[in-house]
């Protein structure tokens, strides 16, 4: 009985071998374009983001500090609009030594700061009143999580396009804007009481009321919510 078992077992290992090899007879050459293609994919994707991605991102981010400092100092200027927006012009070109913001997307596309750029380029020429660049400029910027300034960005698209008289298209920025994180009551809230205030001046009554009362509703000890009953009485809602 110990013969035949061991017998059996070894016929069974005859049979699976000869089915793998079988297996590999009929199947080698597709396993292995496969496996090769697979490797040079790797191979590849490894060559391009340490010889490529890797250095390119690392340039970016050299050039564009000093357009960064720049950017700070608009955001921080305190003067007159004519000295604001001969910073704001260094920030989108430059000051003859380094490169302005508009070079840097143009130059390392695809990098960390050609994105941020777009969003100081769009920023700038809101302040210049170029309205459209600024839009355009600000939709090719990606947050990446970052919800605050993804909210100031919607909210800048809603000044361009307020200002381009595209009211309907100022109005959902300004919306969007305060409803990237409704868990920032701050953001939201301000966000929020600009669409307001944006609806009432255009004449969406109706609309200017539901923002006021969301407000009031979902974020009741914001600054704003205590001027927004001021707001509903003069739009003739007297609801609590």
């Amino acid at each position: 009985m110990a013969v035949k078992a061991t017998q059996h077992i070894q016929h069974k290992e005859v049979d699976t071998v000869q089915r793998m090899r079988g297996f590999w007879l009929n199947y080698s050459k597709p396993i292995t374009y496969i496996g090769s293609a697979i490797i040079i994919i790797l191979v590849g994707w490894l060559v391009y983001k340490y010889m490529f991605k890797v250095p390119k991102e690392e340039r970016a981010n050299d050039a564009v500090f000093v357009t960064q400092k720049y950017f700070t100092d608009f955001t921080n200027a305190s003067g007159s609009d004519s000295a604001k927006a001969l910073i704001a012009a260094k920030v989108l070109n430059g000051d003859g030594r380094n490169e302005g913001a508009l070079r840097i997307i143009n130059k390392y596309s695809g990098t960390d700061a050609a994105n941020l750029c777009e969003y100081y380029a769009g920023a700038c020429y809101l302040h210049l009143h170029q309205y459209a660049k600024a839009i355009n400029f600000l939709k090719d910027f990606d947050a990446d999580g970052a919800t605050q300034i993804k909210s100031r960005a919607y909210g800048m698209m809603g000044d361009a396009s307020a200002e381009l008289n595209k009211n309907d298209d100022a109005l959902n920025y300004y919306k969007k804007a305060a409803n990237v994180n409704d868990k920032d009551e701050y953001t939201s809230s301000e966000y929020l009481f600009r669409a307001a205030l944006f609806a009432q001046s255009i004449g969406k009554t109706k609309d200017a009321i539901d923002l006021f009362k969301k407000i009031k509703d979902e974020y009741p000890l914001t600054e704003k919510a205590a001027d927004v009953d001021r707001y509903l009485a003069k739009l003739g809602d007297f609801s609590e």
